[in-house]
């Protein structure tokens, strides 16, 4: 058996000759195939031997959404009999079909964001993301709750799941290489954030949760090195008060003299003539 599941011959074997009165049943295949309209059955392709007096005959499909299939009817007939008979009829991808996805477990086919309210997502027994609380684990904030009796979880993160979460969290939107990290500041980075709180355990070292309220990426996981414009040391020189703002200021270091003139006949005129300060 090949490995498209069909059968194969060795070379020595003798191939199937083409049954004349089984491949000039071309009408009596295109009759047999009911399911749907005469008009979504197209021109007659080919006729294929595919044993002794059986013969499969192939039809265009004229079915919106299915550019490539082809009809494939089976037809044979008894010894030295004239008379032939349908076996099967079954739509077929042709060479250039349209054909769907490959199937994929549930598991695999699942992406972020789509669990929404209500759905149930069970882990399998066999996660290797996940391990038994009770086992000694390379992480001490693990162990430090492993071993609570009757309040520890059943299971923790293992190794292998640390590592997928780490590499997803710093390949992602909230590591070093995101837009937005990448045109901050340079020395704007997360780990010398005032409003970054550090994760517990070995992953303390690369991440921690943002606790900035102004920050897009508050109550999310950063990694040490990504960043952005609210970092907390990011301070901006107070502008100039301006000019009609500013109060009255006297300089009293410089006094010039100068002379008053007083009124004639008045008790000033009198007295002899006061410097009085300028500023």
């Amino acid at each position: 058996m090949g490995n498209n599941g069909r059968v194969t011959r060795p070379a020595s074997a003798r191939a199937p000759r083409l049954d004349q009165v089984c491949a000039a049943a071309v009408e009596v295949a295109r009759d047999a195939i009911t399911e749907v309209e005469p008009t979504d059955i197209g021109d007659h392709l080919q006729a294929v031997a595919e044993g002794d007096r059986v013969v499969t005959h192939y039809f265009e499909c004229r079915l919106s959404g299915y550019r490539g299939w082809r009809w494939a009817v089976t037809v044979t007939r008894v010894p030295r009999s004239r008379h032939v008979t349908v076996c099967e009829t079954v739509l077929l991808p042709g060479p250039d079909a349209l054909l769907a996805p490959g199937w994929l477990p549930w598991q695999e086919r699942l992406k972020p964001g789509d669990l929404g309210p209500g759905d149930l997502l069970p882990t399998p027994a066999d996660d290797e993301r996940l391990a038994p609380g009770y086992l000694l684990s390379d992480d001490p904030a693990v162990e430090e709750t492993a071993w609570e009796l009757g309040l520890g979880r059943a299971r923790v993160l293992s190794r292998e799941g640390r590592a997928e979460a780490a590499q997803r969290w710093y390949d992602g939107d909230h590591g070093p290489d995101a837009a937005i990290s990448a045109a901050a500041p340079a020395a704007a980075r997360c780990g010398t954030c005032g409003f970054y709180l550090p994760l517990a355990g070995s992953l303390r070292l690369a991440f921690g949760a943002c606790g900035n309220f102004y920050a897009p990426d508050d109550g999310r996981v950063v990694s040490a090195d990504h960043g952005c414009g609210a970092h907390s040391e990011t301070l901006i020189e107070s502008a100039e008060t301006p000019v009609d703002e500013l109060p009255t200021v006297y300089d009293d270091s410089a006094v010039e003299a100068m002379t008053v003139s007083r009124a004639p006949g008045s008790v000033e005129a009198a007295e002899p003539a006061e410097p009085y300060g300028h500023p």
